[in-house]
């Protein structure tokens, strides 16, 4: 007995237009894998191995494109500007701006909508960007207490410097008074941002040292009362559970040892999250300033009355747009949002001000 089948669908004739999409694929895969080589070269140790078994899987990929197209393969094409720039950086750099842009170009991958990509090649590219993505996170954590420093510090001197040259020119004072103004405003405002800072970090740093585990209570270890010891309290202190609690007493108590260590588990160096107190100090005052000169540039080659203060404007709103766009880049956000985010906020306090120095100096007149 035999039953009716349906006829298998016949293969899909390829075009010219299926060849050209599949060679740029093929040059994409190629272009990422040497990105993700690029990367490993500058590592060593497991964020190399990580690295290293990502570029053997975009050759998984250029594989597949190279079988489709057969003897149409032709001459190499150029990836896609974006990740040719991108591994150019990796070849200079290699650091965590980098790790970040790598991770949004993962996101971009069209697999999921393009008919010739395998399901598991764009299984591949959802996994490759969640890998990125903990690698950036490990850079990410690196540099979050100085990195948090400098982005503050720059936006802080940017706008209060803008909003204070702009609030005092409205008021009609001479150019002279508004630079000196100016001036005055970026050393005591990048003094002031140091200090801020270095008693910050070194506060949350002494909080933290006094969460740590006590040397003398380590010590004591070796010495405690086997049937009714509250070891395991310390643990269940430090947040594991009862049954882990008793089983990492258990092993502290059968090992003896005055050497042994009592340690929150798997709890990540925050020591290291947060910088130290020096680097976010020197990193807040360093870039405050460099941030408040920047309005202050046009008055310093003499620049004055209204081309003064557009010149300030432009150069602000630059550079607003840059340190926003990093940030982006970095969070693994949009860079143009949080660009117009950072122009929008800055733009709007610096307006403020100006209309505040126009109401005083028209009291005062």
């Amino acid at each position: 007995m035999t039953t009716d089948q349906p006829p298998a669908a016949a293969p899909r004739a390829r075009t010219p237009r299926d060849v050209r999409r599949w060679r740029r694929n093929l040059a994409d895969e190629r272009a990422e894998g040497a990105v993700y080589r690029e990367l490993a070269a500058r590592r060593s140790g497991e964020e190399r191995e990580i690295l290293v078994a990502l570029a053997t899987a975009e050759q998984r990929h250029e594989q597949h494109w190279l079988d489709l197209l057969g003897d149409d393969v032709g001459r190499p094409l150029r990836g896609q500007w974006r990740t040719r720039v991108l591994a150019v950086l990796a070849r200079r750099f290699g650091g965590v701006f980098v790790l970040a842009l790598a991770q949004q170009a993962e996101s971009r991958s069209t697999y999921d909508v393009d008919v010739d990509a395998t399901a598991a090649m764009a299984a591949d590219e959802r996994i490759h960007g969640e890998v990125v993505r903990g690698l950036a996170t490990r850079g990410r954590t690196r540099i979050s207490g100085t990195f948090r420093a400098a982005v503050f510090g720059a936006n802080d001197g940017l706008v209060s410097n803008l909003a204070l040259i702009l609030g005092v020119g409205a008021s009609g004072v001479a150019p002279g008074t508004i630079l000196l103004t100016g001036l005055a405003g970026l050393f005591s405002g990048a003094l002031s941002m140091a200090a801020g800072e270095y008693v910050s970090v070194r506060s949350q740093r002494e909080l933290l040292a006094a969460s740590d585990p006590s040397p003398d209570a380590s010590a004591a270890i070796g010495h405690l009362d086997v049937d009714a010891n509250e070891l395991a309290l310390v643990y269940r202190a430090r947040g594991l559970a009862p049954d882990e609690a008793q089983a990492r007493a258990d092993a502290a108590l059968a090992a003896s040892s005055a050497s042994t260590e009592i340690a929150p588990s798997s709890v990540p160096d925050a020591h290291e999250e947060i910088g130290t107190a020096l680097g976010a100090a020197a990193s807040s005052f360093c870039f405050f300033a460099s941030g408040a000169l920047v309005p202050v540039l046009p008055y310093l080659f003499g620049v004055e009355g209204f081309a003064a203060v557009a010149t300030s404007a432009v150069l602000v709103g630059l550079s607003l747009c840059v340190t926003g766009a990093i940030v982006g880049v970095l969070s693994g956000a949009s860079p143009v949002r949080r660009a117009l985010r950072q122009l929008a906020i800055g733009f709007g306090a610096a307006a403020a001000t100006y209309l505040l120095g126009l109401l005083f100096g028209a009291t005062v007149g």
